[in-house]
């Protein structure tokens, strides 16, 4: 009975993979990850992946309930993923302008990076598209750990690590540790 379910996961997991790839509109994608859990790709822009890229783990929370979703929403927008980047389950990115994701970064459970408001504060332009967006950059050698929130305009410098449940509202130097909400250095490398 074993090998059954062994098999019956293995099978509800790639068919889960495939599902999503067939659901993907993203037609300027280049790179291929290495996909263990499901990877949403939409937009009119530019994904790209270096080489490496680890999508999803197995022995991980949220494995067999979620999803991995990438936006470039616009024609000019692009999220750059570098290479040896590990993403772990429940990953999300949204460009309206430019998310990169330099080289050795390691992504904890259901983190987002995000570029842009989302919506317009205004209450009589609220439902209205949002097309603009300020650049997030992760450099090398980053951390961040479970349920990590990065906003527009943000700089993570390299060699960072970011703390379970961090929100990054500002720019945070290289070589540093911060945390919390919103996150603050607490120490450094």
């Amino acid at each position: 009975m074993g090998i059954l379910n062994k098999f019956k996961q293995l099978f509800f997991v790639k068919f889960r993979i495939w599902k999503y790839k067939l659901l993907s509109d993203c037609e300027n994608v280049t790179g291929i990850p290495i996909c263990f859990h499901p990877l949403l790709l939409s937009g009119k822009g530019r994904i790209s992946f270096g080489k490496n890229v680890q999508i999803g783990v197995v022995n991980s929370p949220l494995f067999y309930s979620h999803y991995t979703y990438l936006e470039a929403r616009n024609k000019n927008s692009e999220i750059i993923i570098g290479d040896n980047v590990s993403i772990n389950n429940g990953f999300t990115a949204e460009a309206n302008s430019k998310i990169f994701i330099g080289n050795n970064i390691l992504i904890g459970i259901n983190c987002s990076i995000i570029d842009n408001d989302g919506h317009f504060l205004d209450l009589n332009n609220r439902t209205k598209e949002l097309l603009d967006g300020k650049e997030v950059n992760i450099e090398e050698n980053v951390f961040l750990g479970d349920n990590v929130t990065i906003l527009k305009g943000v700089t993570i410098g390299r060699n960072t690590v970011i703390g379970n449940g961090s929100i990054i509202t500002k720019s945070i130097p290289p070589n540093s540790i911060a945390a919390g909400n919103p996150a603050k250095i607490i120490g450094s490398l």
